[in-house]
């Protein structure tokens, strides 16, 4: 499976365009956004509607952006709205959990976490989308020290993912890491093409 997965890019058509023609000349099978799509929500809907191609969109809302809003219009425009919920395609399982970027513990996410665990099968490939990134890692380390959440480090290390896609610090776009096996990558401002075995 191939994607191009973005974050925070605050209201930016420029990179809106530049990733969907990414997206076509790469011919992906998904475009990711993990939230902070707008600027505290200025023109939400412009914005995702600059999105609409004929490549499956899923998205996940940021800190910058109303849950109900990016739901009521991601269906509007056909979009796949992960928020709290997961995806499955074959054996490829994304699990989404937008909003938030602020807190140590996610105490709504671990008990969302904990369902969706019942839901998981041994042979699937799990892709877990959040908004912010996991505590511990590159991702999360800024100059005061680590500030990511501690709640999708501990899911990471329970559930093993294939794949932890995360945006929110602008100061670590870009960054990888691991935790165990699992990829981590913050792909905040220009996207990022994965592809995932």
């Amino acid at each position: 499976m191939k994607i191009i997965a973005f974050s925070d890019i605050h209201g930016s058509i420029k990179t809106i365009n530049d990733i969907i023609k990414k997206a076509k000349n790469e011919k992906v099978d998904f475009i990711i956004c993990v939230g902070d799509i707008t600027y505290f929500g200025k023109d939400l809907d412009k914005l995702l509607f600059k999105l609409k191609c004929d490549i499956p969109l899923i998205i996940i809302p940021g800190n910058h952006e109303d849950e109900n809003e990016v739901m009521k219009l991601c269906k509007k425009f056909g979009f796949l709205f992960l928020h709290n919920s997961s995806y499955r395609i074959g054996n490829y399982l994304f699990i989404g959990r937008g909003s938030g970027g602020f807190s140590l513990v996610d105490e709504e996410f671990e008990h969302i976490a904990n369902k969706l665990k019942k839901t998981i099968k041994k042979s699937d490939k799990i892709i877990l989308l959040t908004h912010a990134p996991p505590y511990g890692t590159r991702l999360d380390l800024l100059s005061v020290g680590h500030v990511g959440c501690n709640s999708f480090t501990k899911f990471i290390r329970e559930v093993k993912p294939v794949l932890h896609i995360s945006g929110h610090l602008h100061e670590t776009a870009g960054f990888v890491d691991k935790i165990g096996k699992t990829r981590l990558i913050n792909v905040s401002l220009k996207g990022r093409l994965i592809e995932i075995d």
